[in-house]
């Protein structure tokens, strides 16, 4: 598989270990100061750069008819627009805020639980996340993700972040040195608390998920979401 990495950060560069040790090559690097190589060569892209120039980097993978992957977070107003230019250009595109083959393994039990939960209204649920300081936006895409899916099954109507209003749910985010990502669901009553967390230990979950998320997408067309890529059904 060669691929095209558009962002070269911290993640970029642990892709581009993991994915040569694998076997694949990186055959274009889009970084802030230009671009090595030529992204006509790759079979797919993998983006994980800044919210800034996320929406420019999927324009131009779909644009130039190659299938793209998709981490970064904090751009999703422009979601809609980037699906129309999938479907205009008959491309194929993964977007996920979390690319961990645990996280979307949490997503999933995430909702179970919030079905489970949902008859015992003295509970209330809460999400928390922490992440390390460089991390731009927040709440993270991660935490949106696990709310969502806790929005489908309760009776509160959004969410926001550090709210104490009765009809949203309250998304608490910190920022913390070193912090590679963690994401804890608490249903809390009067009489006890229900608790369940993820903690990433290293980036690379996240890196072998984008991985494994490329080589998947090869050769389909349309929109898809990890689940797809795992199999996991509703």
């Amino acid at each position: 598989m060669k691929i095209a990495l558009l962002g070269y950060g911290k993640m970029g560069k642990i892709i581009e270990k993991l994915a040569v040790e694998s076997g694949h090559s990186v055959v274009y690097k889009s970084m802030s100061n230009g671009a090595e190589g030529t992204l006509a060569d790759a079979d797919v892209a993998i983006e994980f750069s800044s919210p800034e120039v996320a929406v420019e980097n999927i324009s131009k993978a779909l644009n130039a008819e190659i299938p793209i992957v998709c981490g970064t977070t904090g751009w999703l107003e422009n979601f809609d627009e980037m699906l129309n230019l999938c479907e205009k250009r008959n491309g194929s595109f993964i977007y996920a805020s979390n690319f961990s083959v645990g996280v979307n393994l949490f997503f999933s039990i995430n909702e179970y639980a919030a079905k489970l939960m949902k008859p015992w209204k003295e509970f209330d649920v809460s999400v928390e996340e922490i992440h390390h300081l460089e991390k731009k936006d927040a709440p993270s895409g991660t935490a949106i993700t696990i709310a969502e899916g806790i929005l489908k099954h309760i009776d509160k109507q959004d969410w926001k972040l550090n709210t104490s209003e009765e009809n949203s749910l309250n998304i608490v985010a910190k920022r913390e040195e070193d912090v590679k990502g963690t994401h804890t669901v608490s249903y809390t009553s009067a009489i006890d608390t229900i608790s369940f967390t993820h903690e990433a230990h290293s980036r690379e979950g996240f890196a072998k998920g984008a991985i494994l998320a490329a080589a998947w997408l090869q050769n389909k067309k349309g929109v898809f979401t990890m689940k797809d890529v795992l199999g996991i059904e509703d």
